[in-house]
């Protein structure tokens, strides 16, 4: 709980600066970093809730879920983990105008977004670290899709229905496997109900209010939320409806959504190196049009919950650049998903919680476009992306045990899943090596254990490991590259890592942190059996069926800070990568089949695209990331104060260059106001100009300054009758207010893709 102490306050800032600590600060609970969740004997059950409860830390599960509104715009710092964790809470993304997760977290310490296609693909990037290296879960379970094959590919996860997102980085990551060694983003939402939903008034059979049940069997409720936005910049619109509802001991869950956007306006003309296109002042072919819906339900009882959903995305967005215009390419995405997950809280007397998740993803999508920029009716299919995919896991918490030195709680877990990829080439898809790459599958099962050493009040330790072994089968042409022929090649690796951590509370609310792991990464299945044209990054893939289990070994500081006026969190970090694997530009250029390479042994005519081959080298990353918000006196009914961030991230191979497409250093900061009502902020953001390129086929990145400024209005009603408006959030938001250009530097189409230019979103959010 982030309750400000007084007597701490008063002897930081001073006497006149007591009247701040009588605020409430939201409670923050994360669940993704660890399977250890440390949870307070079971209370009893309320008649009605008056203050912040969840099913996600208390033994039993309450009536109702969470009812308390935390204050916007508070730095939300989470102080209780081993590593750095990046909260973004409900009313945070309710005001965000990121339309990916990519977007919402573009401007966060330490992250960035891959914005391929700026709002409708874009992945996030921990650390210069990407596809590969970092996880997407929903609710626990892989997010699907294959947006870690291609950069612009769209995750199937949308902000619109999400409640919470949290990025984990550190020992935590060994909970989901070392696909994640970089990090893991975690987006939670409602579909599978955990608790109740917040019934507290309901309409009698006479009309009159009455209060909330007092148990599972009292009477139904409803509740509904809708999401609606508008924004300038590309004609945008979207809107969301979300009902949660409860009869007896059953909870449920609907929800569905739809976004549509035209080509966004842009400073300036995009692309840097080929002047003279048309230009209209937005960027070409950039338009989006995404849609969803889910509908769940969960079983509650007095020792948990178990419950199962099943979600529907739609996705038909263009991709912006030089090809993307000449050729109109355009993706038409659908994914099908089947989620399940449960709780069994204090079982038996050795066991305090198992816990369980599984899923079920069936994705394709299409790839269209002209084979003949000159010919219109050759618009069709170009490429075929899919993915079926199976993942389960359970965890078994063990209640404490007190050792002689320290009081260690145990949790340990089994995970497993399979995996059928395919590329083919539509035009001829029986041929071998016409796609990106041919079928080929994958199984893994892993075992891991947490344990946690409380030794005092003020000092922890948390040790933990995990064994995983995957069996990778595919097939590819002759070692040259030239054959047609099929060779099966069936690799299988057993990557072992661990970790170790403390975390110790310091004078003056201050909590430290000091990490150190050793992670093993199998190669993906893109890294050892591509062998095509890869439109997207522009590049001709080839994969290396040889490439040997990547290692990485960090170590990680912080300094962290969640109460008071001031609030803050500090992280450096360094790892050495042994056997780092990256696309390397050899320099060569190629067209459509390998042949047609440039170089030996090819010696073909060339053609558009860059021959990346897997390769691995040992590197080296380094960085740190600073982020506070300091709150300086009342004002008018509420309080003032000033926030600022920092990143930076420096990644080098052993032999002195450059590894691509890595963030630049950024800082910034601004004013905010708050009270229990309004929210206002003023933010500018600079990052430096990105001159630590690849030799090979990588350009300097410009800097530039990102205005954002936002006003939001937030109030509880009394709903009359039984049923209305009892929550109301209105706000408008600007971005990219100076009208810069902006290119990411990580984007493989930065040269070719401004970001959007002067935008203002609007937005309303009611709860009824």
């Amino acid at each position: 709980m982030l309750l400000v102490s007084s007597s701490v306050i008063i002897s930081l800032v001073g006497t006149d600066r007591a009247v701040l600590s009588q605020e409430r600060l939201p409670e923050i609970t994360v669940t993704a970093p660890s399977p250890i969740r440390r949870t307070a004997p079971a209370p009893a059950r309320p008649a009605r809730v008056s203050t912040p409860a969840t099913a996600r830390t208390t033994p039993a599960p309450p009536p109702i879920a969470p009812v308390a509104i935390p204050s916007s715009g508070v730095l939300p710092v989470v102080i209780d983990q081993f590593a750095t964790v990046t909260v973004v809470p409900n009313e945070e993304l309710r005001r965000s105008n990121g339309a990916t997760l990519g977007d919402v977290l573009q401007n966060k310490p330490g992250i960035t977004g891959s914005s391929f296609a700026p709002g409708a693909s874009s992945r996030p990037i921990i650390r210069g670290l990407d596809v590969n290296r970092v996880g997407i879960v929903e609710n626990g379970i892989g997010g699907g899709g294959v947006s870690d094959l291609g950069e612009d590919h769209f995750v199937p996860i949308n902000p619109l229905t999400t409640n919470q997102i949290e990025v984990i980085r550190g020992p935590a990551t060994l909970r989901y496997g070392s696909q994640s060694i970089g990090g893991v983003v975690s987006a939670t939402d409602n579909r599978i109900p955990e608790a109740f939903p917040d019934c507290r008034t309901l309409p009698s059979p006479k009309g009159l209010i009455t209060k909330a049940p007092t148990s599972a069997n009292g009477p139904g409720c409803v509740n509904f939320e809708t999401r609606s936005a508008v924004s300038t910049v590309d004609n945008g619109l979207e809107g969301g409806v979300l009902m949660d509802a409860a009869s007896g001991n059953y909870a449920f869950h609907a929800d569905a959504f739809a976004r549509k956007a035209d080509d966004y306006r842009i400073p300036s003309y995009p692309y840097r190196f080929e002047p003279g296109r048309p230009f209209d002042g937005r960027q070409p072919n950039s338009s989006v049009r995404m849609d969803g819906a889910a509908v769940g339900g969960s079983y509650i009882f007095d020792g948990g919950f178990v419950g199962a959903t099943v979600i529907q995305d739609n996705a038909l967005y263009h991709i912006p650049g030089i090809d993307g215009e000449d050729h109109h390419t355009r993706i038409d995405a659908h994914q099908t998903r089947v989620m399940a997950k449960g709780e069994w809280r204090a079982p038996t007397t050795a066991i305090d919680a198992i816990r369980f998740w599984a899923g079920v993803t069936d994705y394709k999508h299409t790839e269209i476009g002209l084979a003949d920029p000159s010919d219109l009716s050759t618009l069709g299919a170009r490429q075929i992306f899919t993915n079926k995919e199976q993942e389960g896991r359970v965890e078994v918490q063990l209640k404490p045990i007190k050792l002689s030195f320290a009081e260690m709680t145990t949790a340990l877990g089994v995970q497993g899943g399979h995996q059928d990829l395919n590329a083919p080439s539509p035009d001829d898809p029986g041929t071998p090596f016409n796609g990106l790459f041919s079928p080929n599958s994958n199984w893994r099962i892993a075992s891991y254990i947490f344990n946690e050493f409380k030794f005092s009040e003020t000092l922890k330790a948390q040790v933990a490991g995990r064994i995983e072994h995957i069996e990778l089968s595919g097939s590819v042409p002759d070692i040259l590259g030239l054959g047609t022929t099929p060779i099966a090649r069936n690799p299988e690796f057993t990557p072992k890592s661990a970790s170790a951590g403390v975390i110790k509370n310091l004078p003056w609310d201050l909590a430290a942190s000091l990490t150190a792991q050793y992670v093993e990464r199998a190669p993906k299945p893109a890294e050892l059996f591509s062998r095509g044209a890869h439109d997207a990054t522009a590049t001709f893939d080839i994969g290396n069926p040889d490439l040997k289990i990547e290692v990485a070994k960090s170590i990680e500081a912080g300094l962290r800070r969640a109460v008071g006026p001031l609030r803050f969190e500090a992280t450096a970090y360094y790892t050495r990568f042994d056997g780092f694997i990256f696309r390397h530009l050899t320099g060569e250029l190629c067209d459509a089949t390998p042949a047609t390479c440039t170089g030996a042994p090819f010696n073909g005519g060339g053609g558009e695209l860059k021959q990346a081959i897997y390769s691995q080298k040992d590197a080296t990353f380094r960085g740190g990331e600073i982020q506070f918000q300091y709150e300086v006196a009342k004002l008018w009914r509420g309080i003032w104060g000033f926030e600022g961030q920092w990143d930076i991230v420096r990644a080098t191979f052993t032999d002195g260059t450059n590894v691509p497409r890595i963030p630049p250093q950024r800082f910034g900061g601004g004013f905010f106001y708050r009270d229990d009502n309004w929210f206002a902020r003023i933010n500018l953001l600079h990052a430096m100009a990105q001159n630590n390129v690849a030799p090979i086929f990588e350009t300097p990145t410009p800097g530039y300054n990102r205005l954002r400024a936002e006003v939001s209005y937030r109030e509880k009603l009394k709903p009359s009758g039984g049923f209305g408006p009892r929550e109301v959030n209105v706000g408008v938001v600007g971005d990219n207010l100076l009208n810069a250009d902006i290119r990411n530097s990580v984007s493989y189409t930065k040269d070719e893709v401004l970001l959007p230019g002067a935008s203002v979103r609007l937005f309303a959010n009611v709860k009824y």
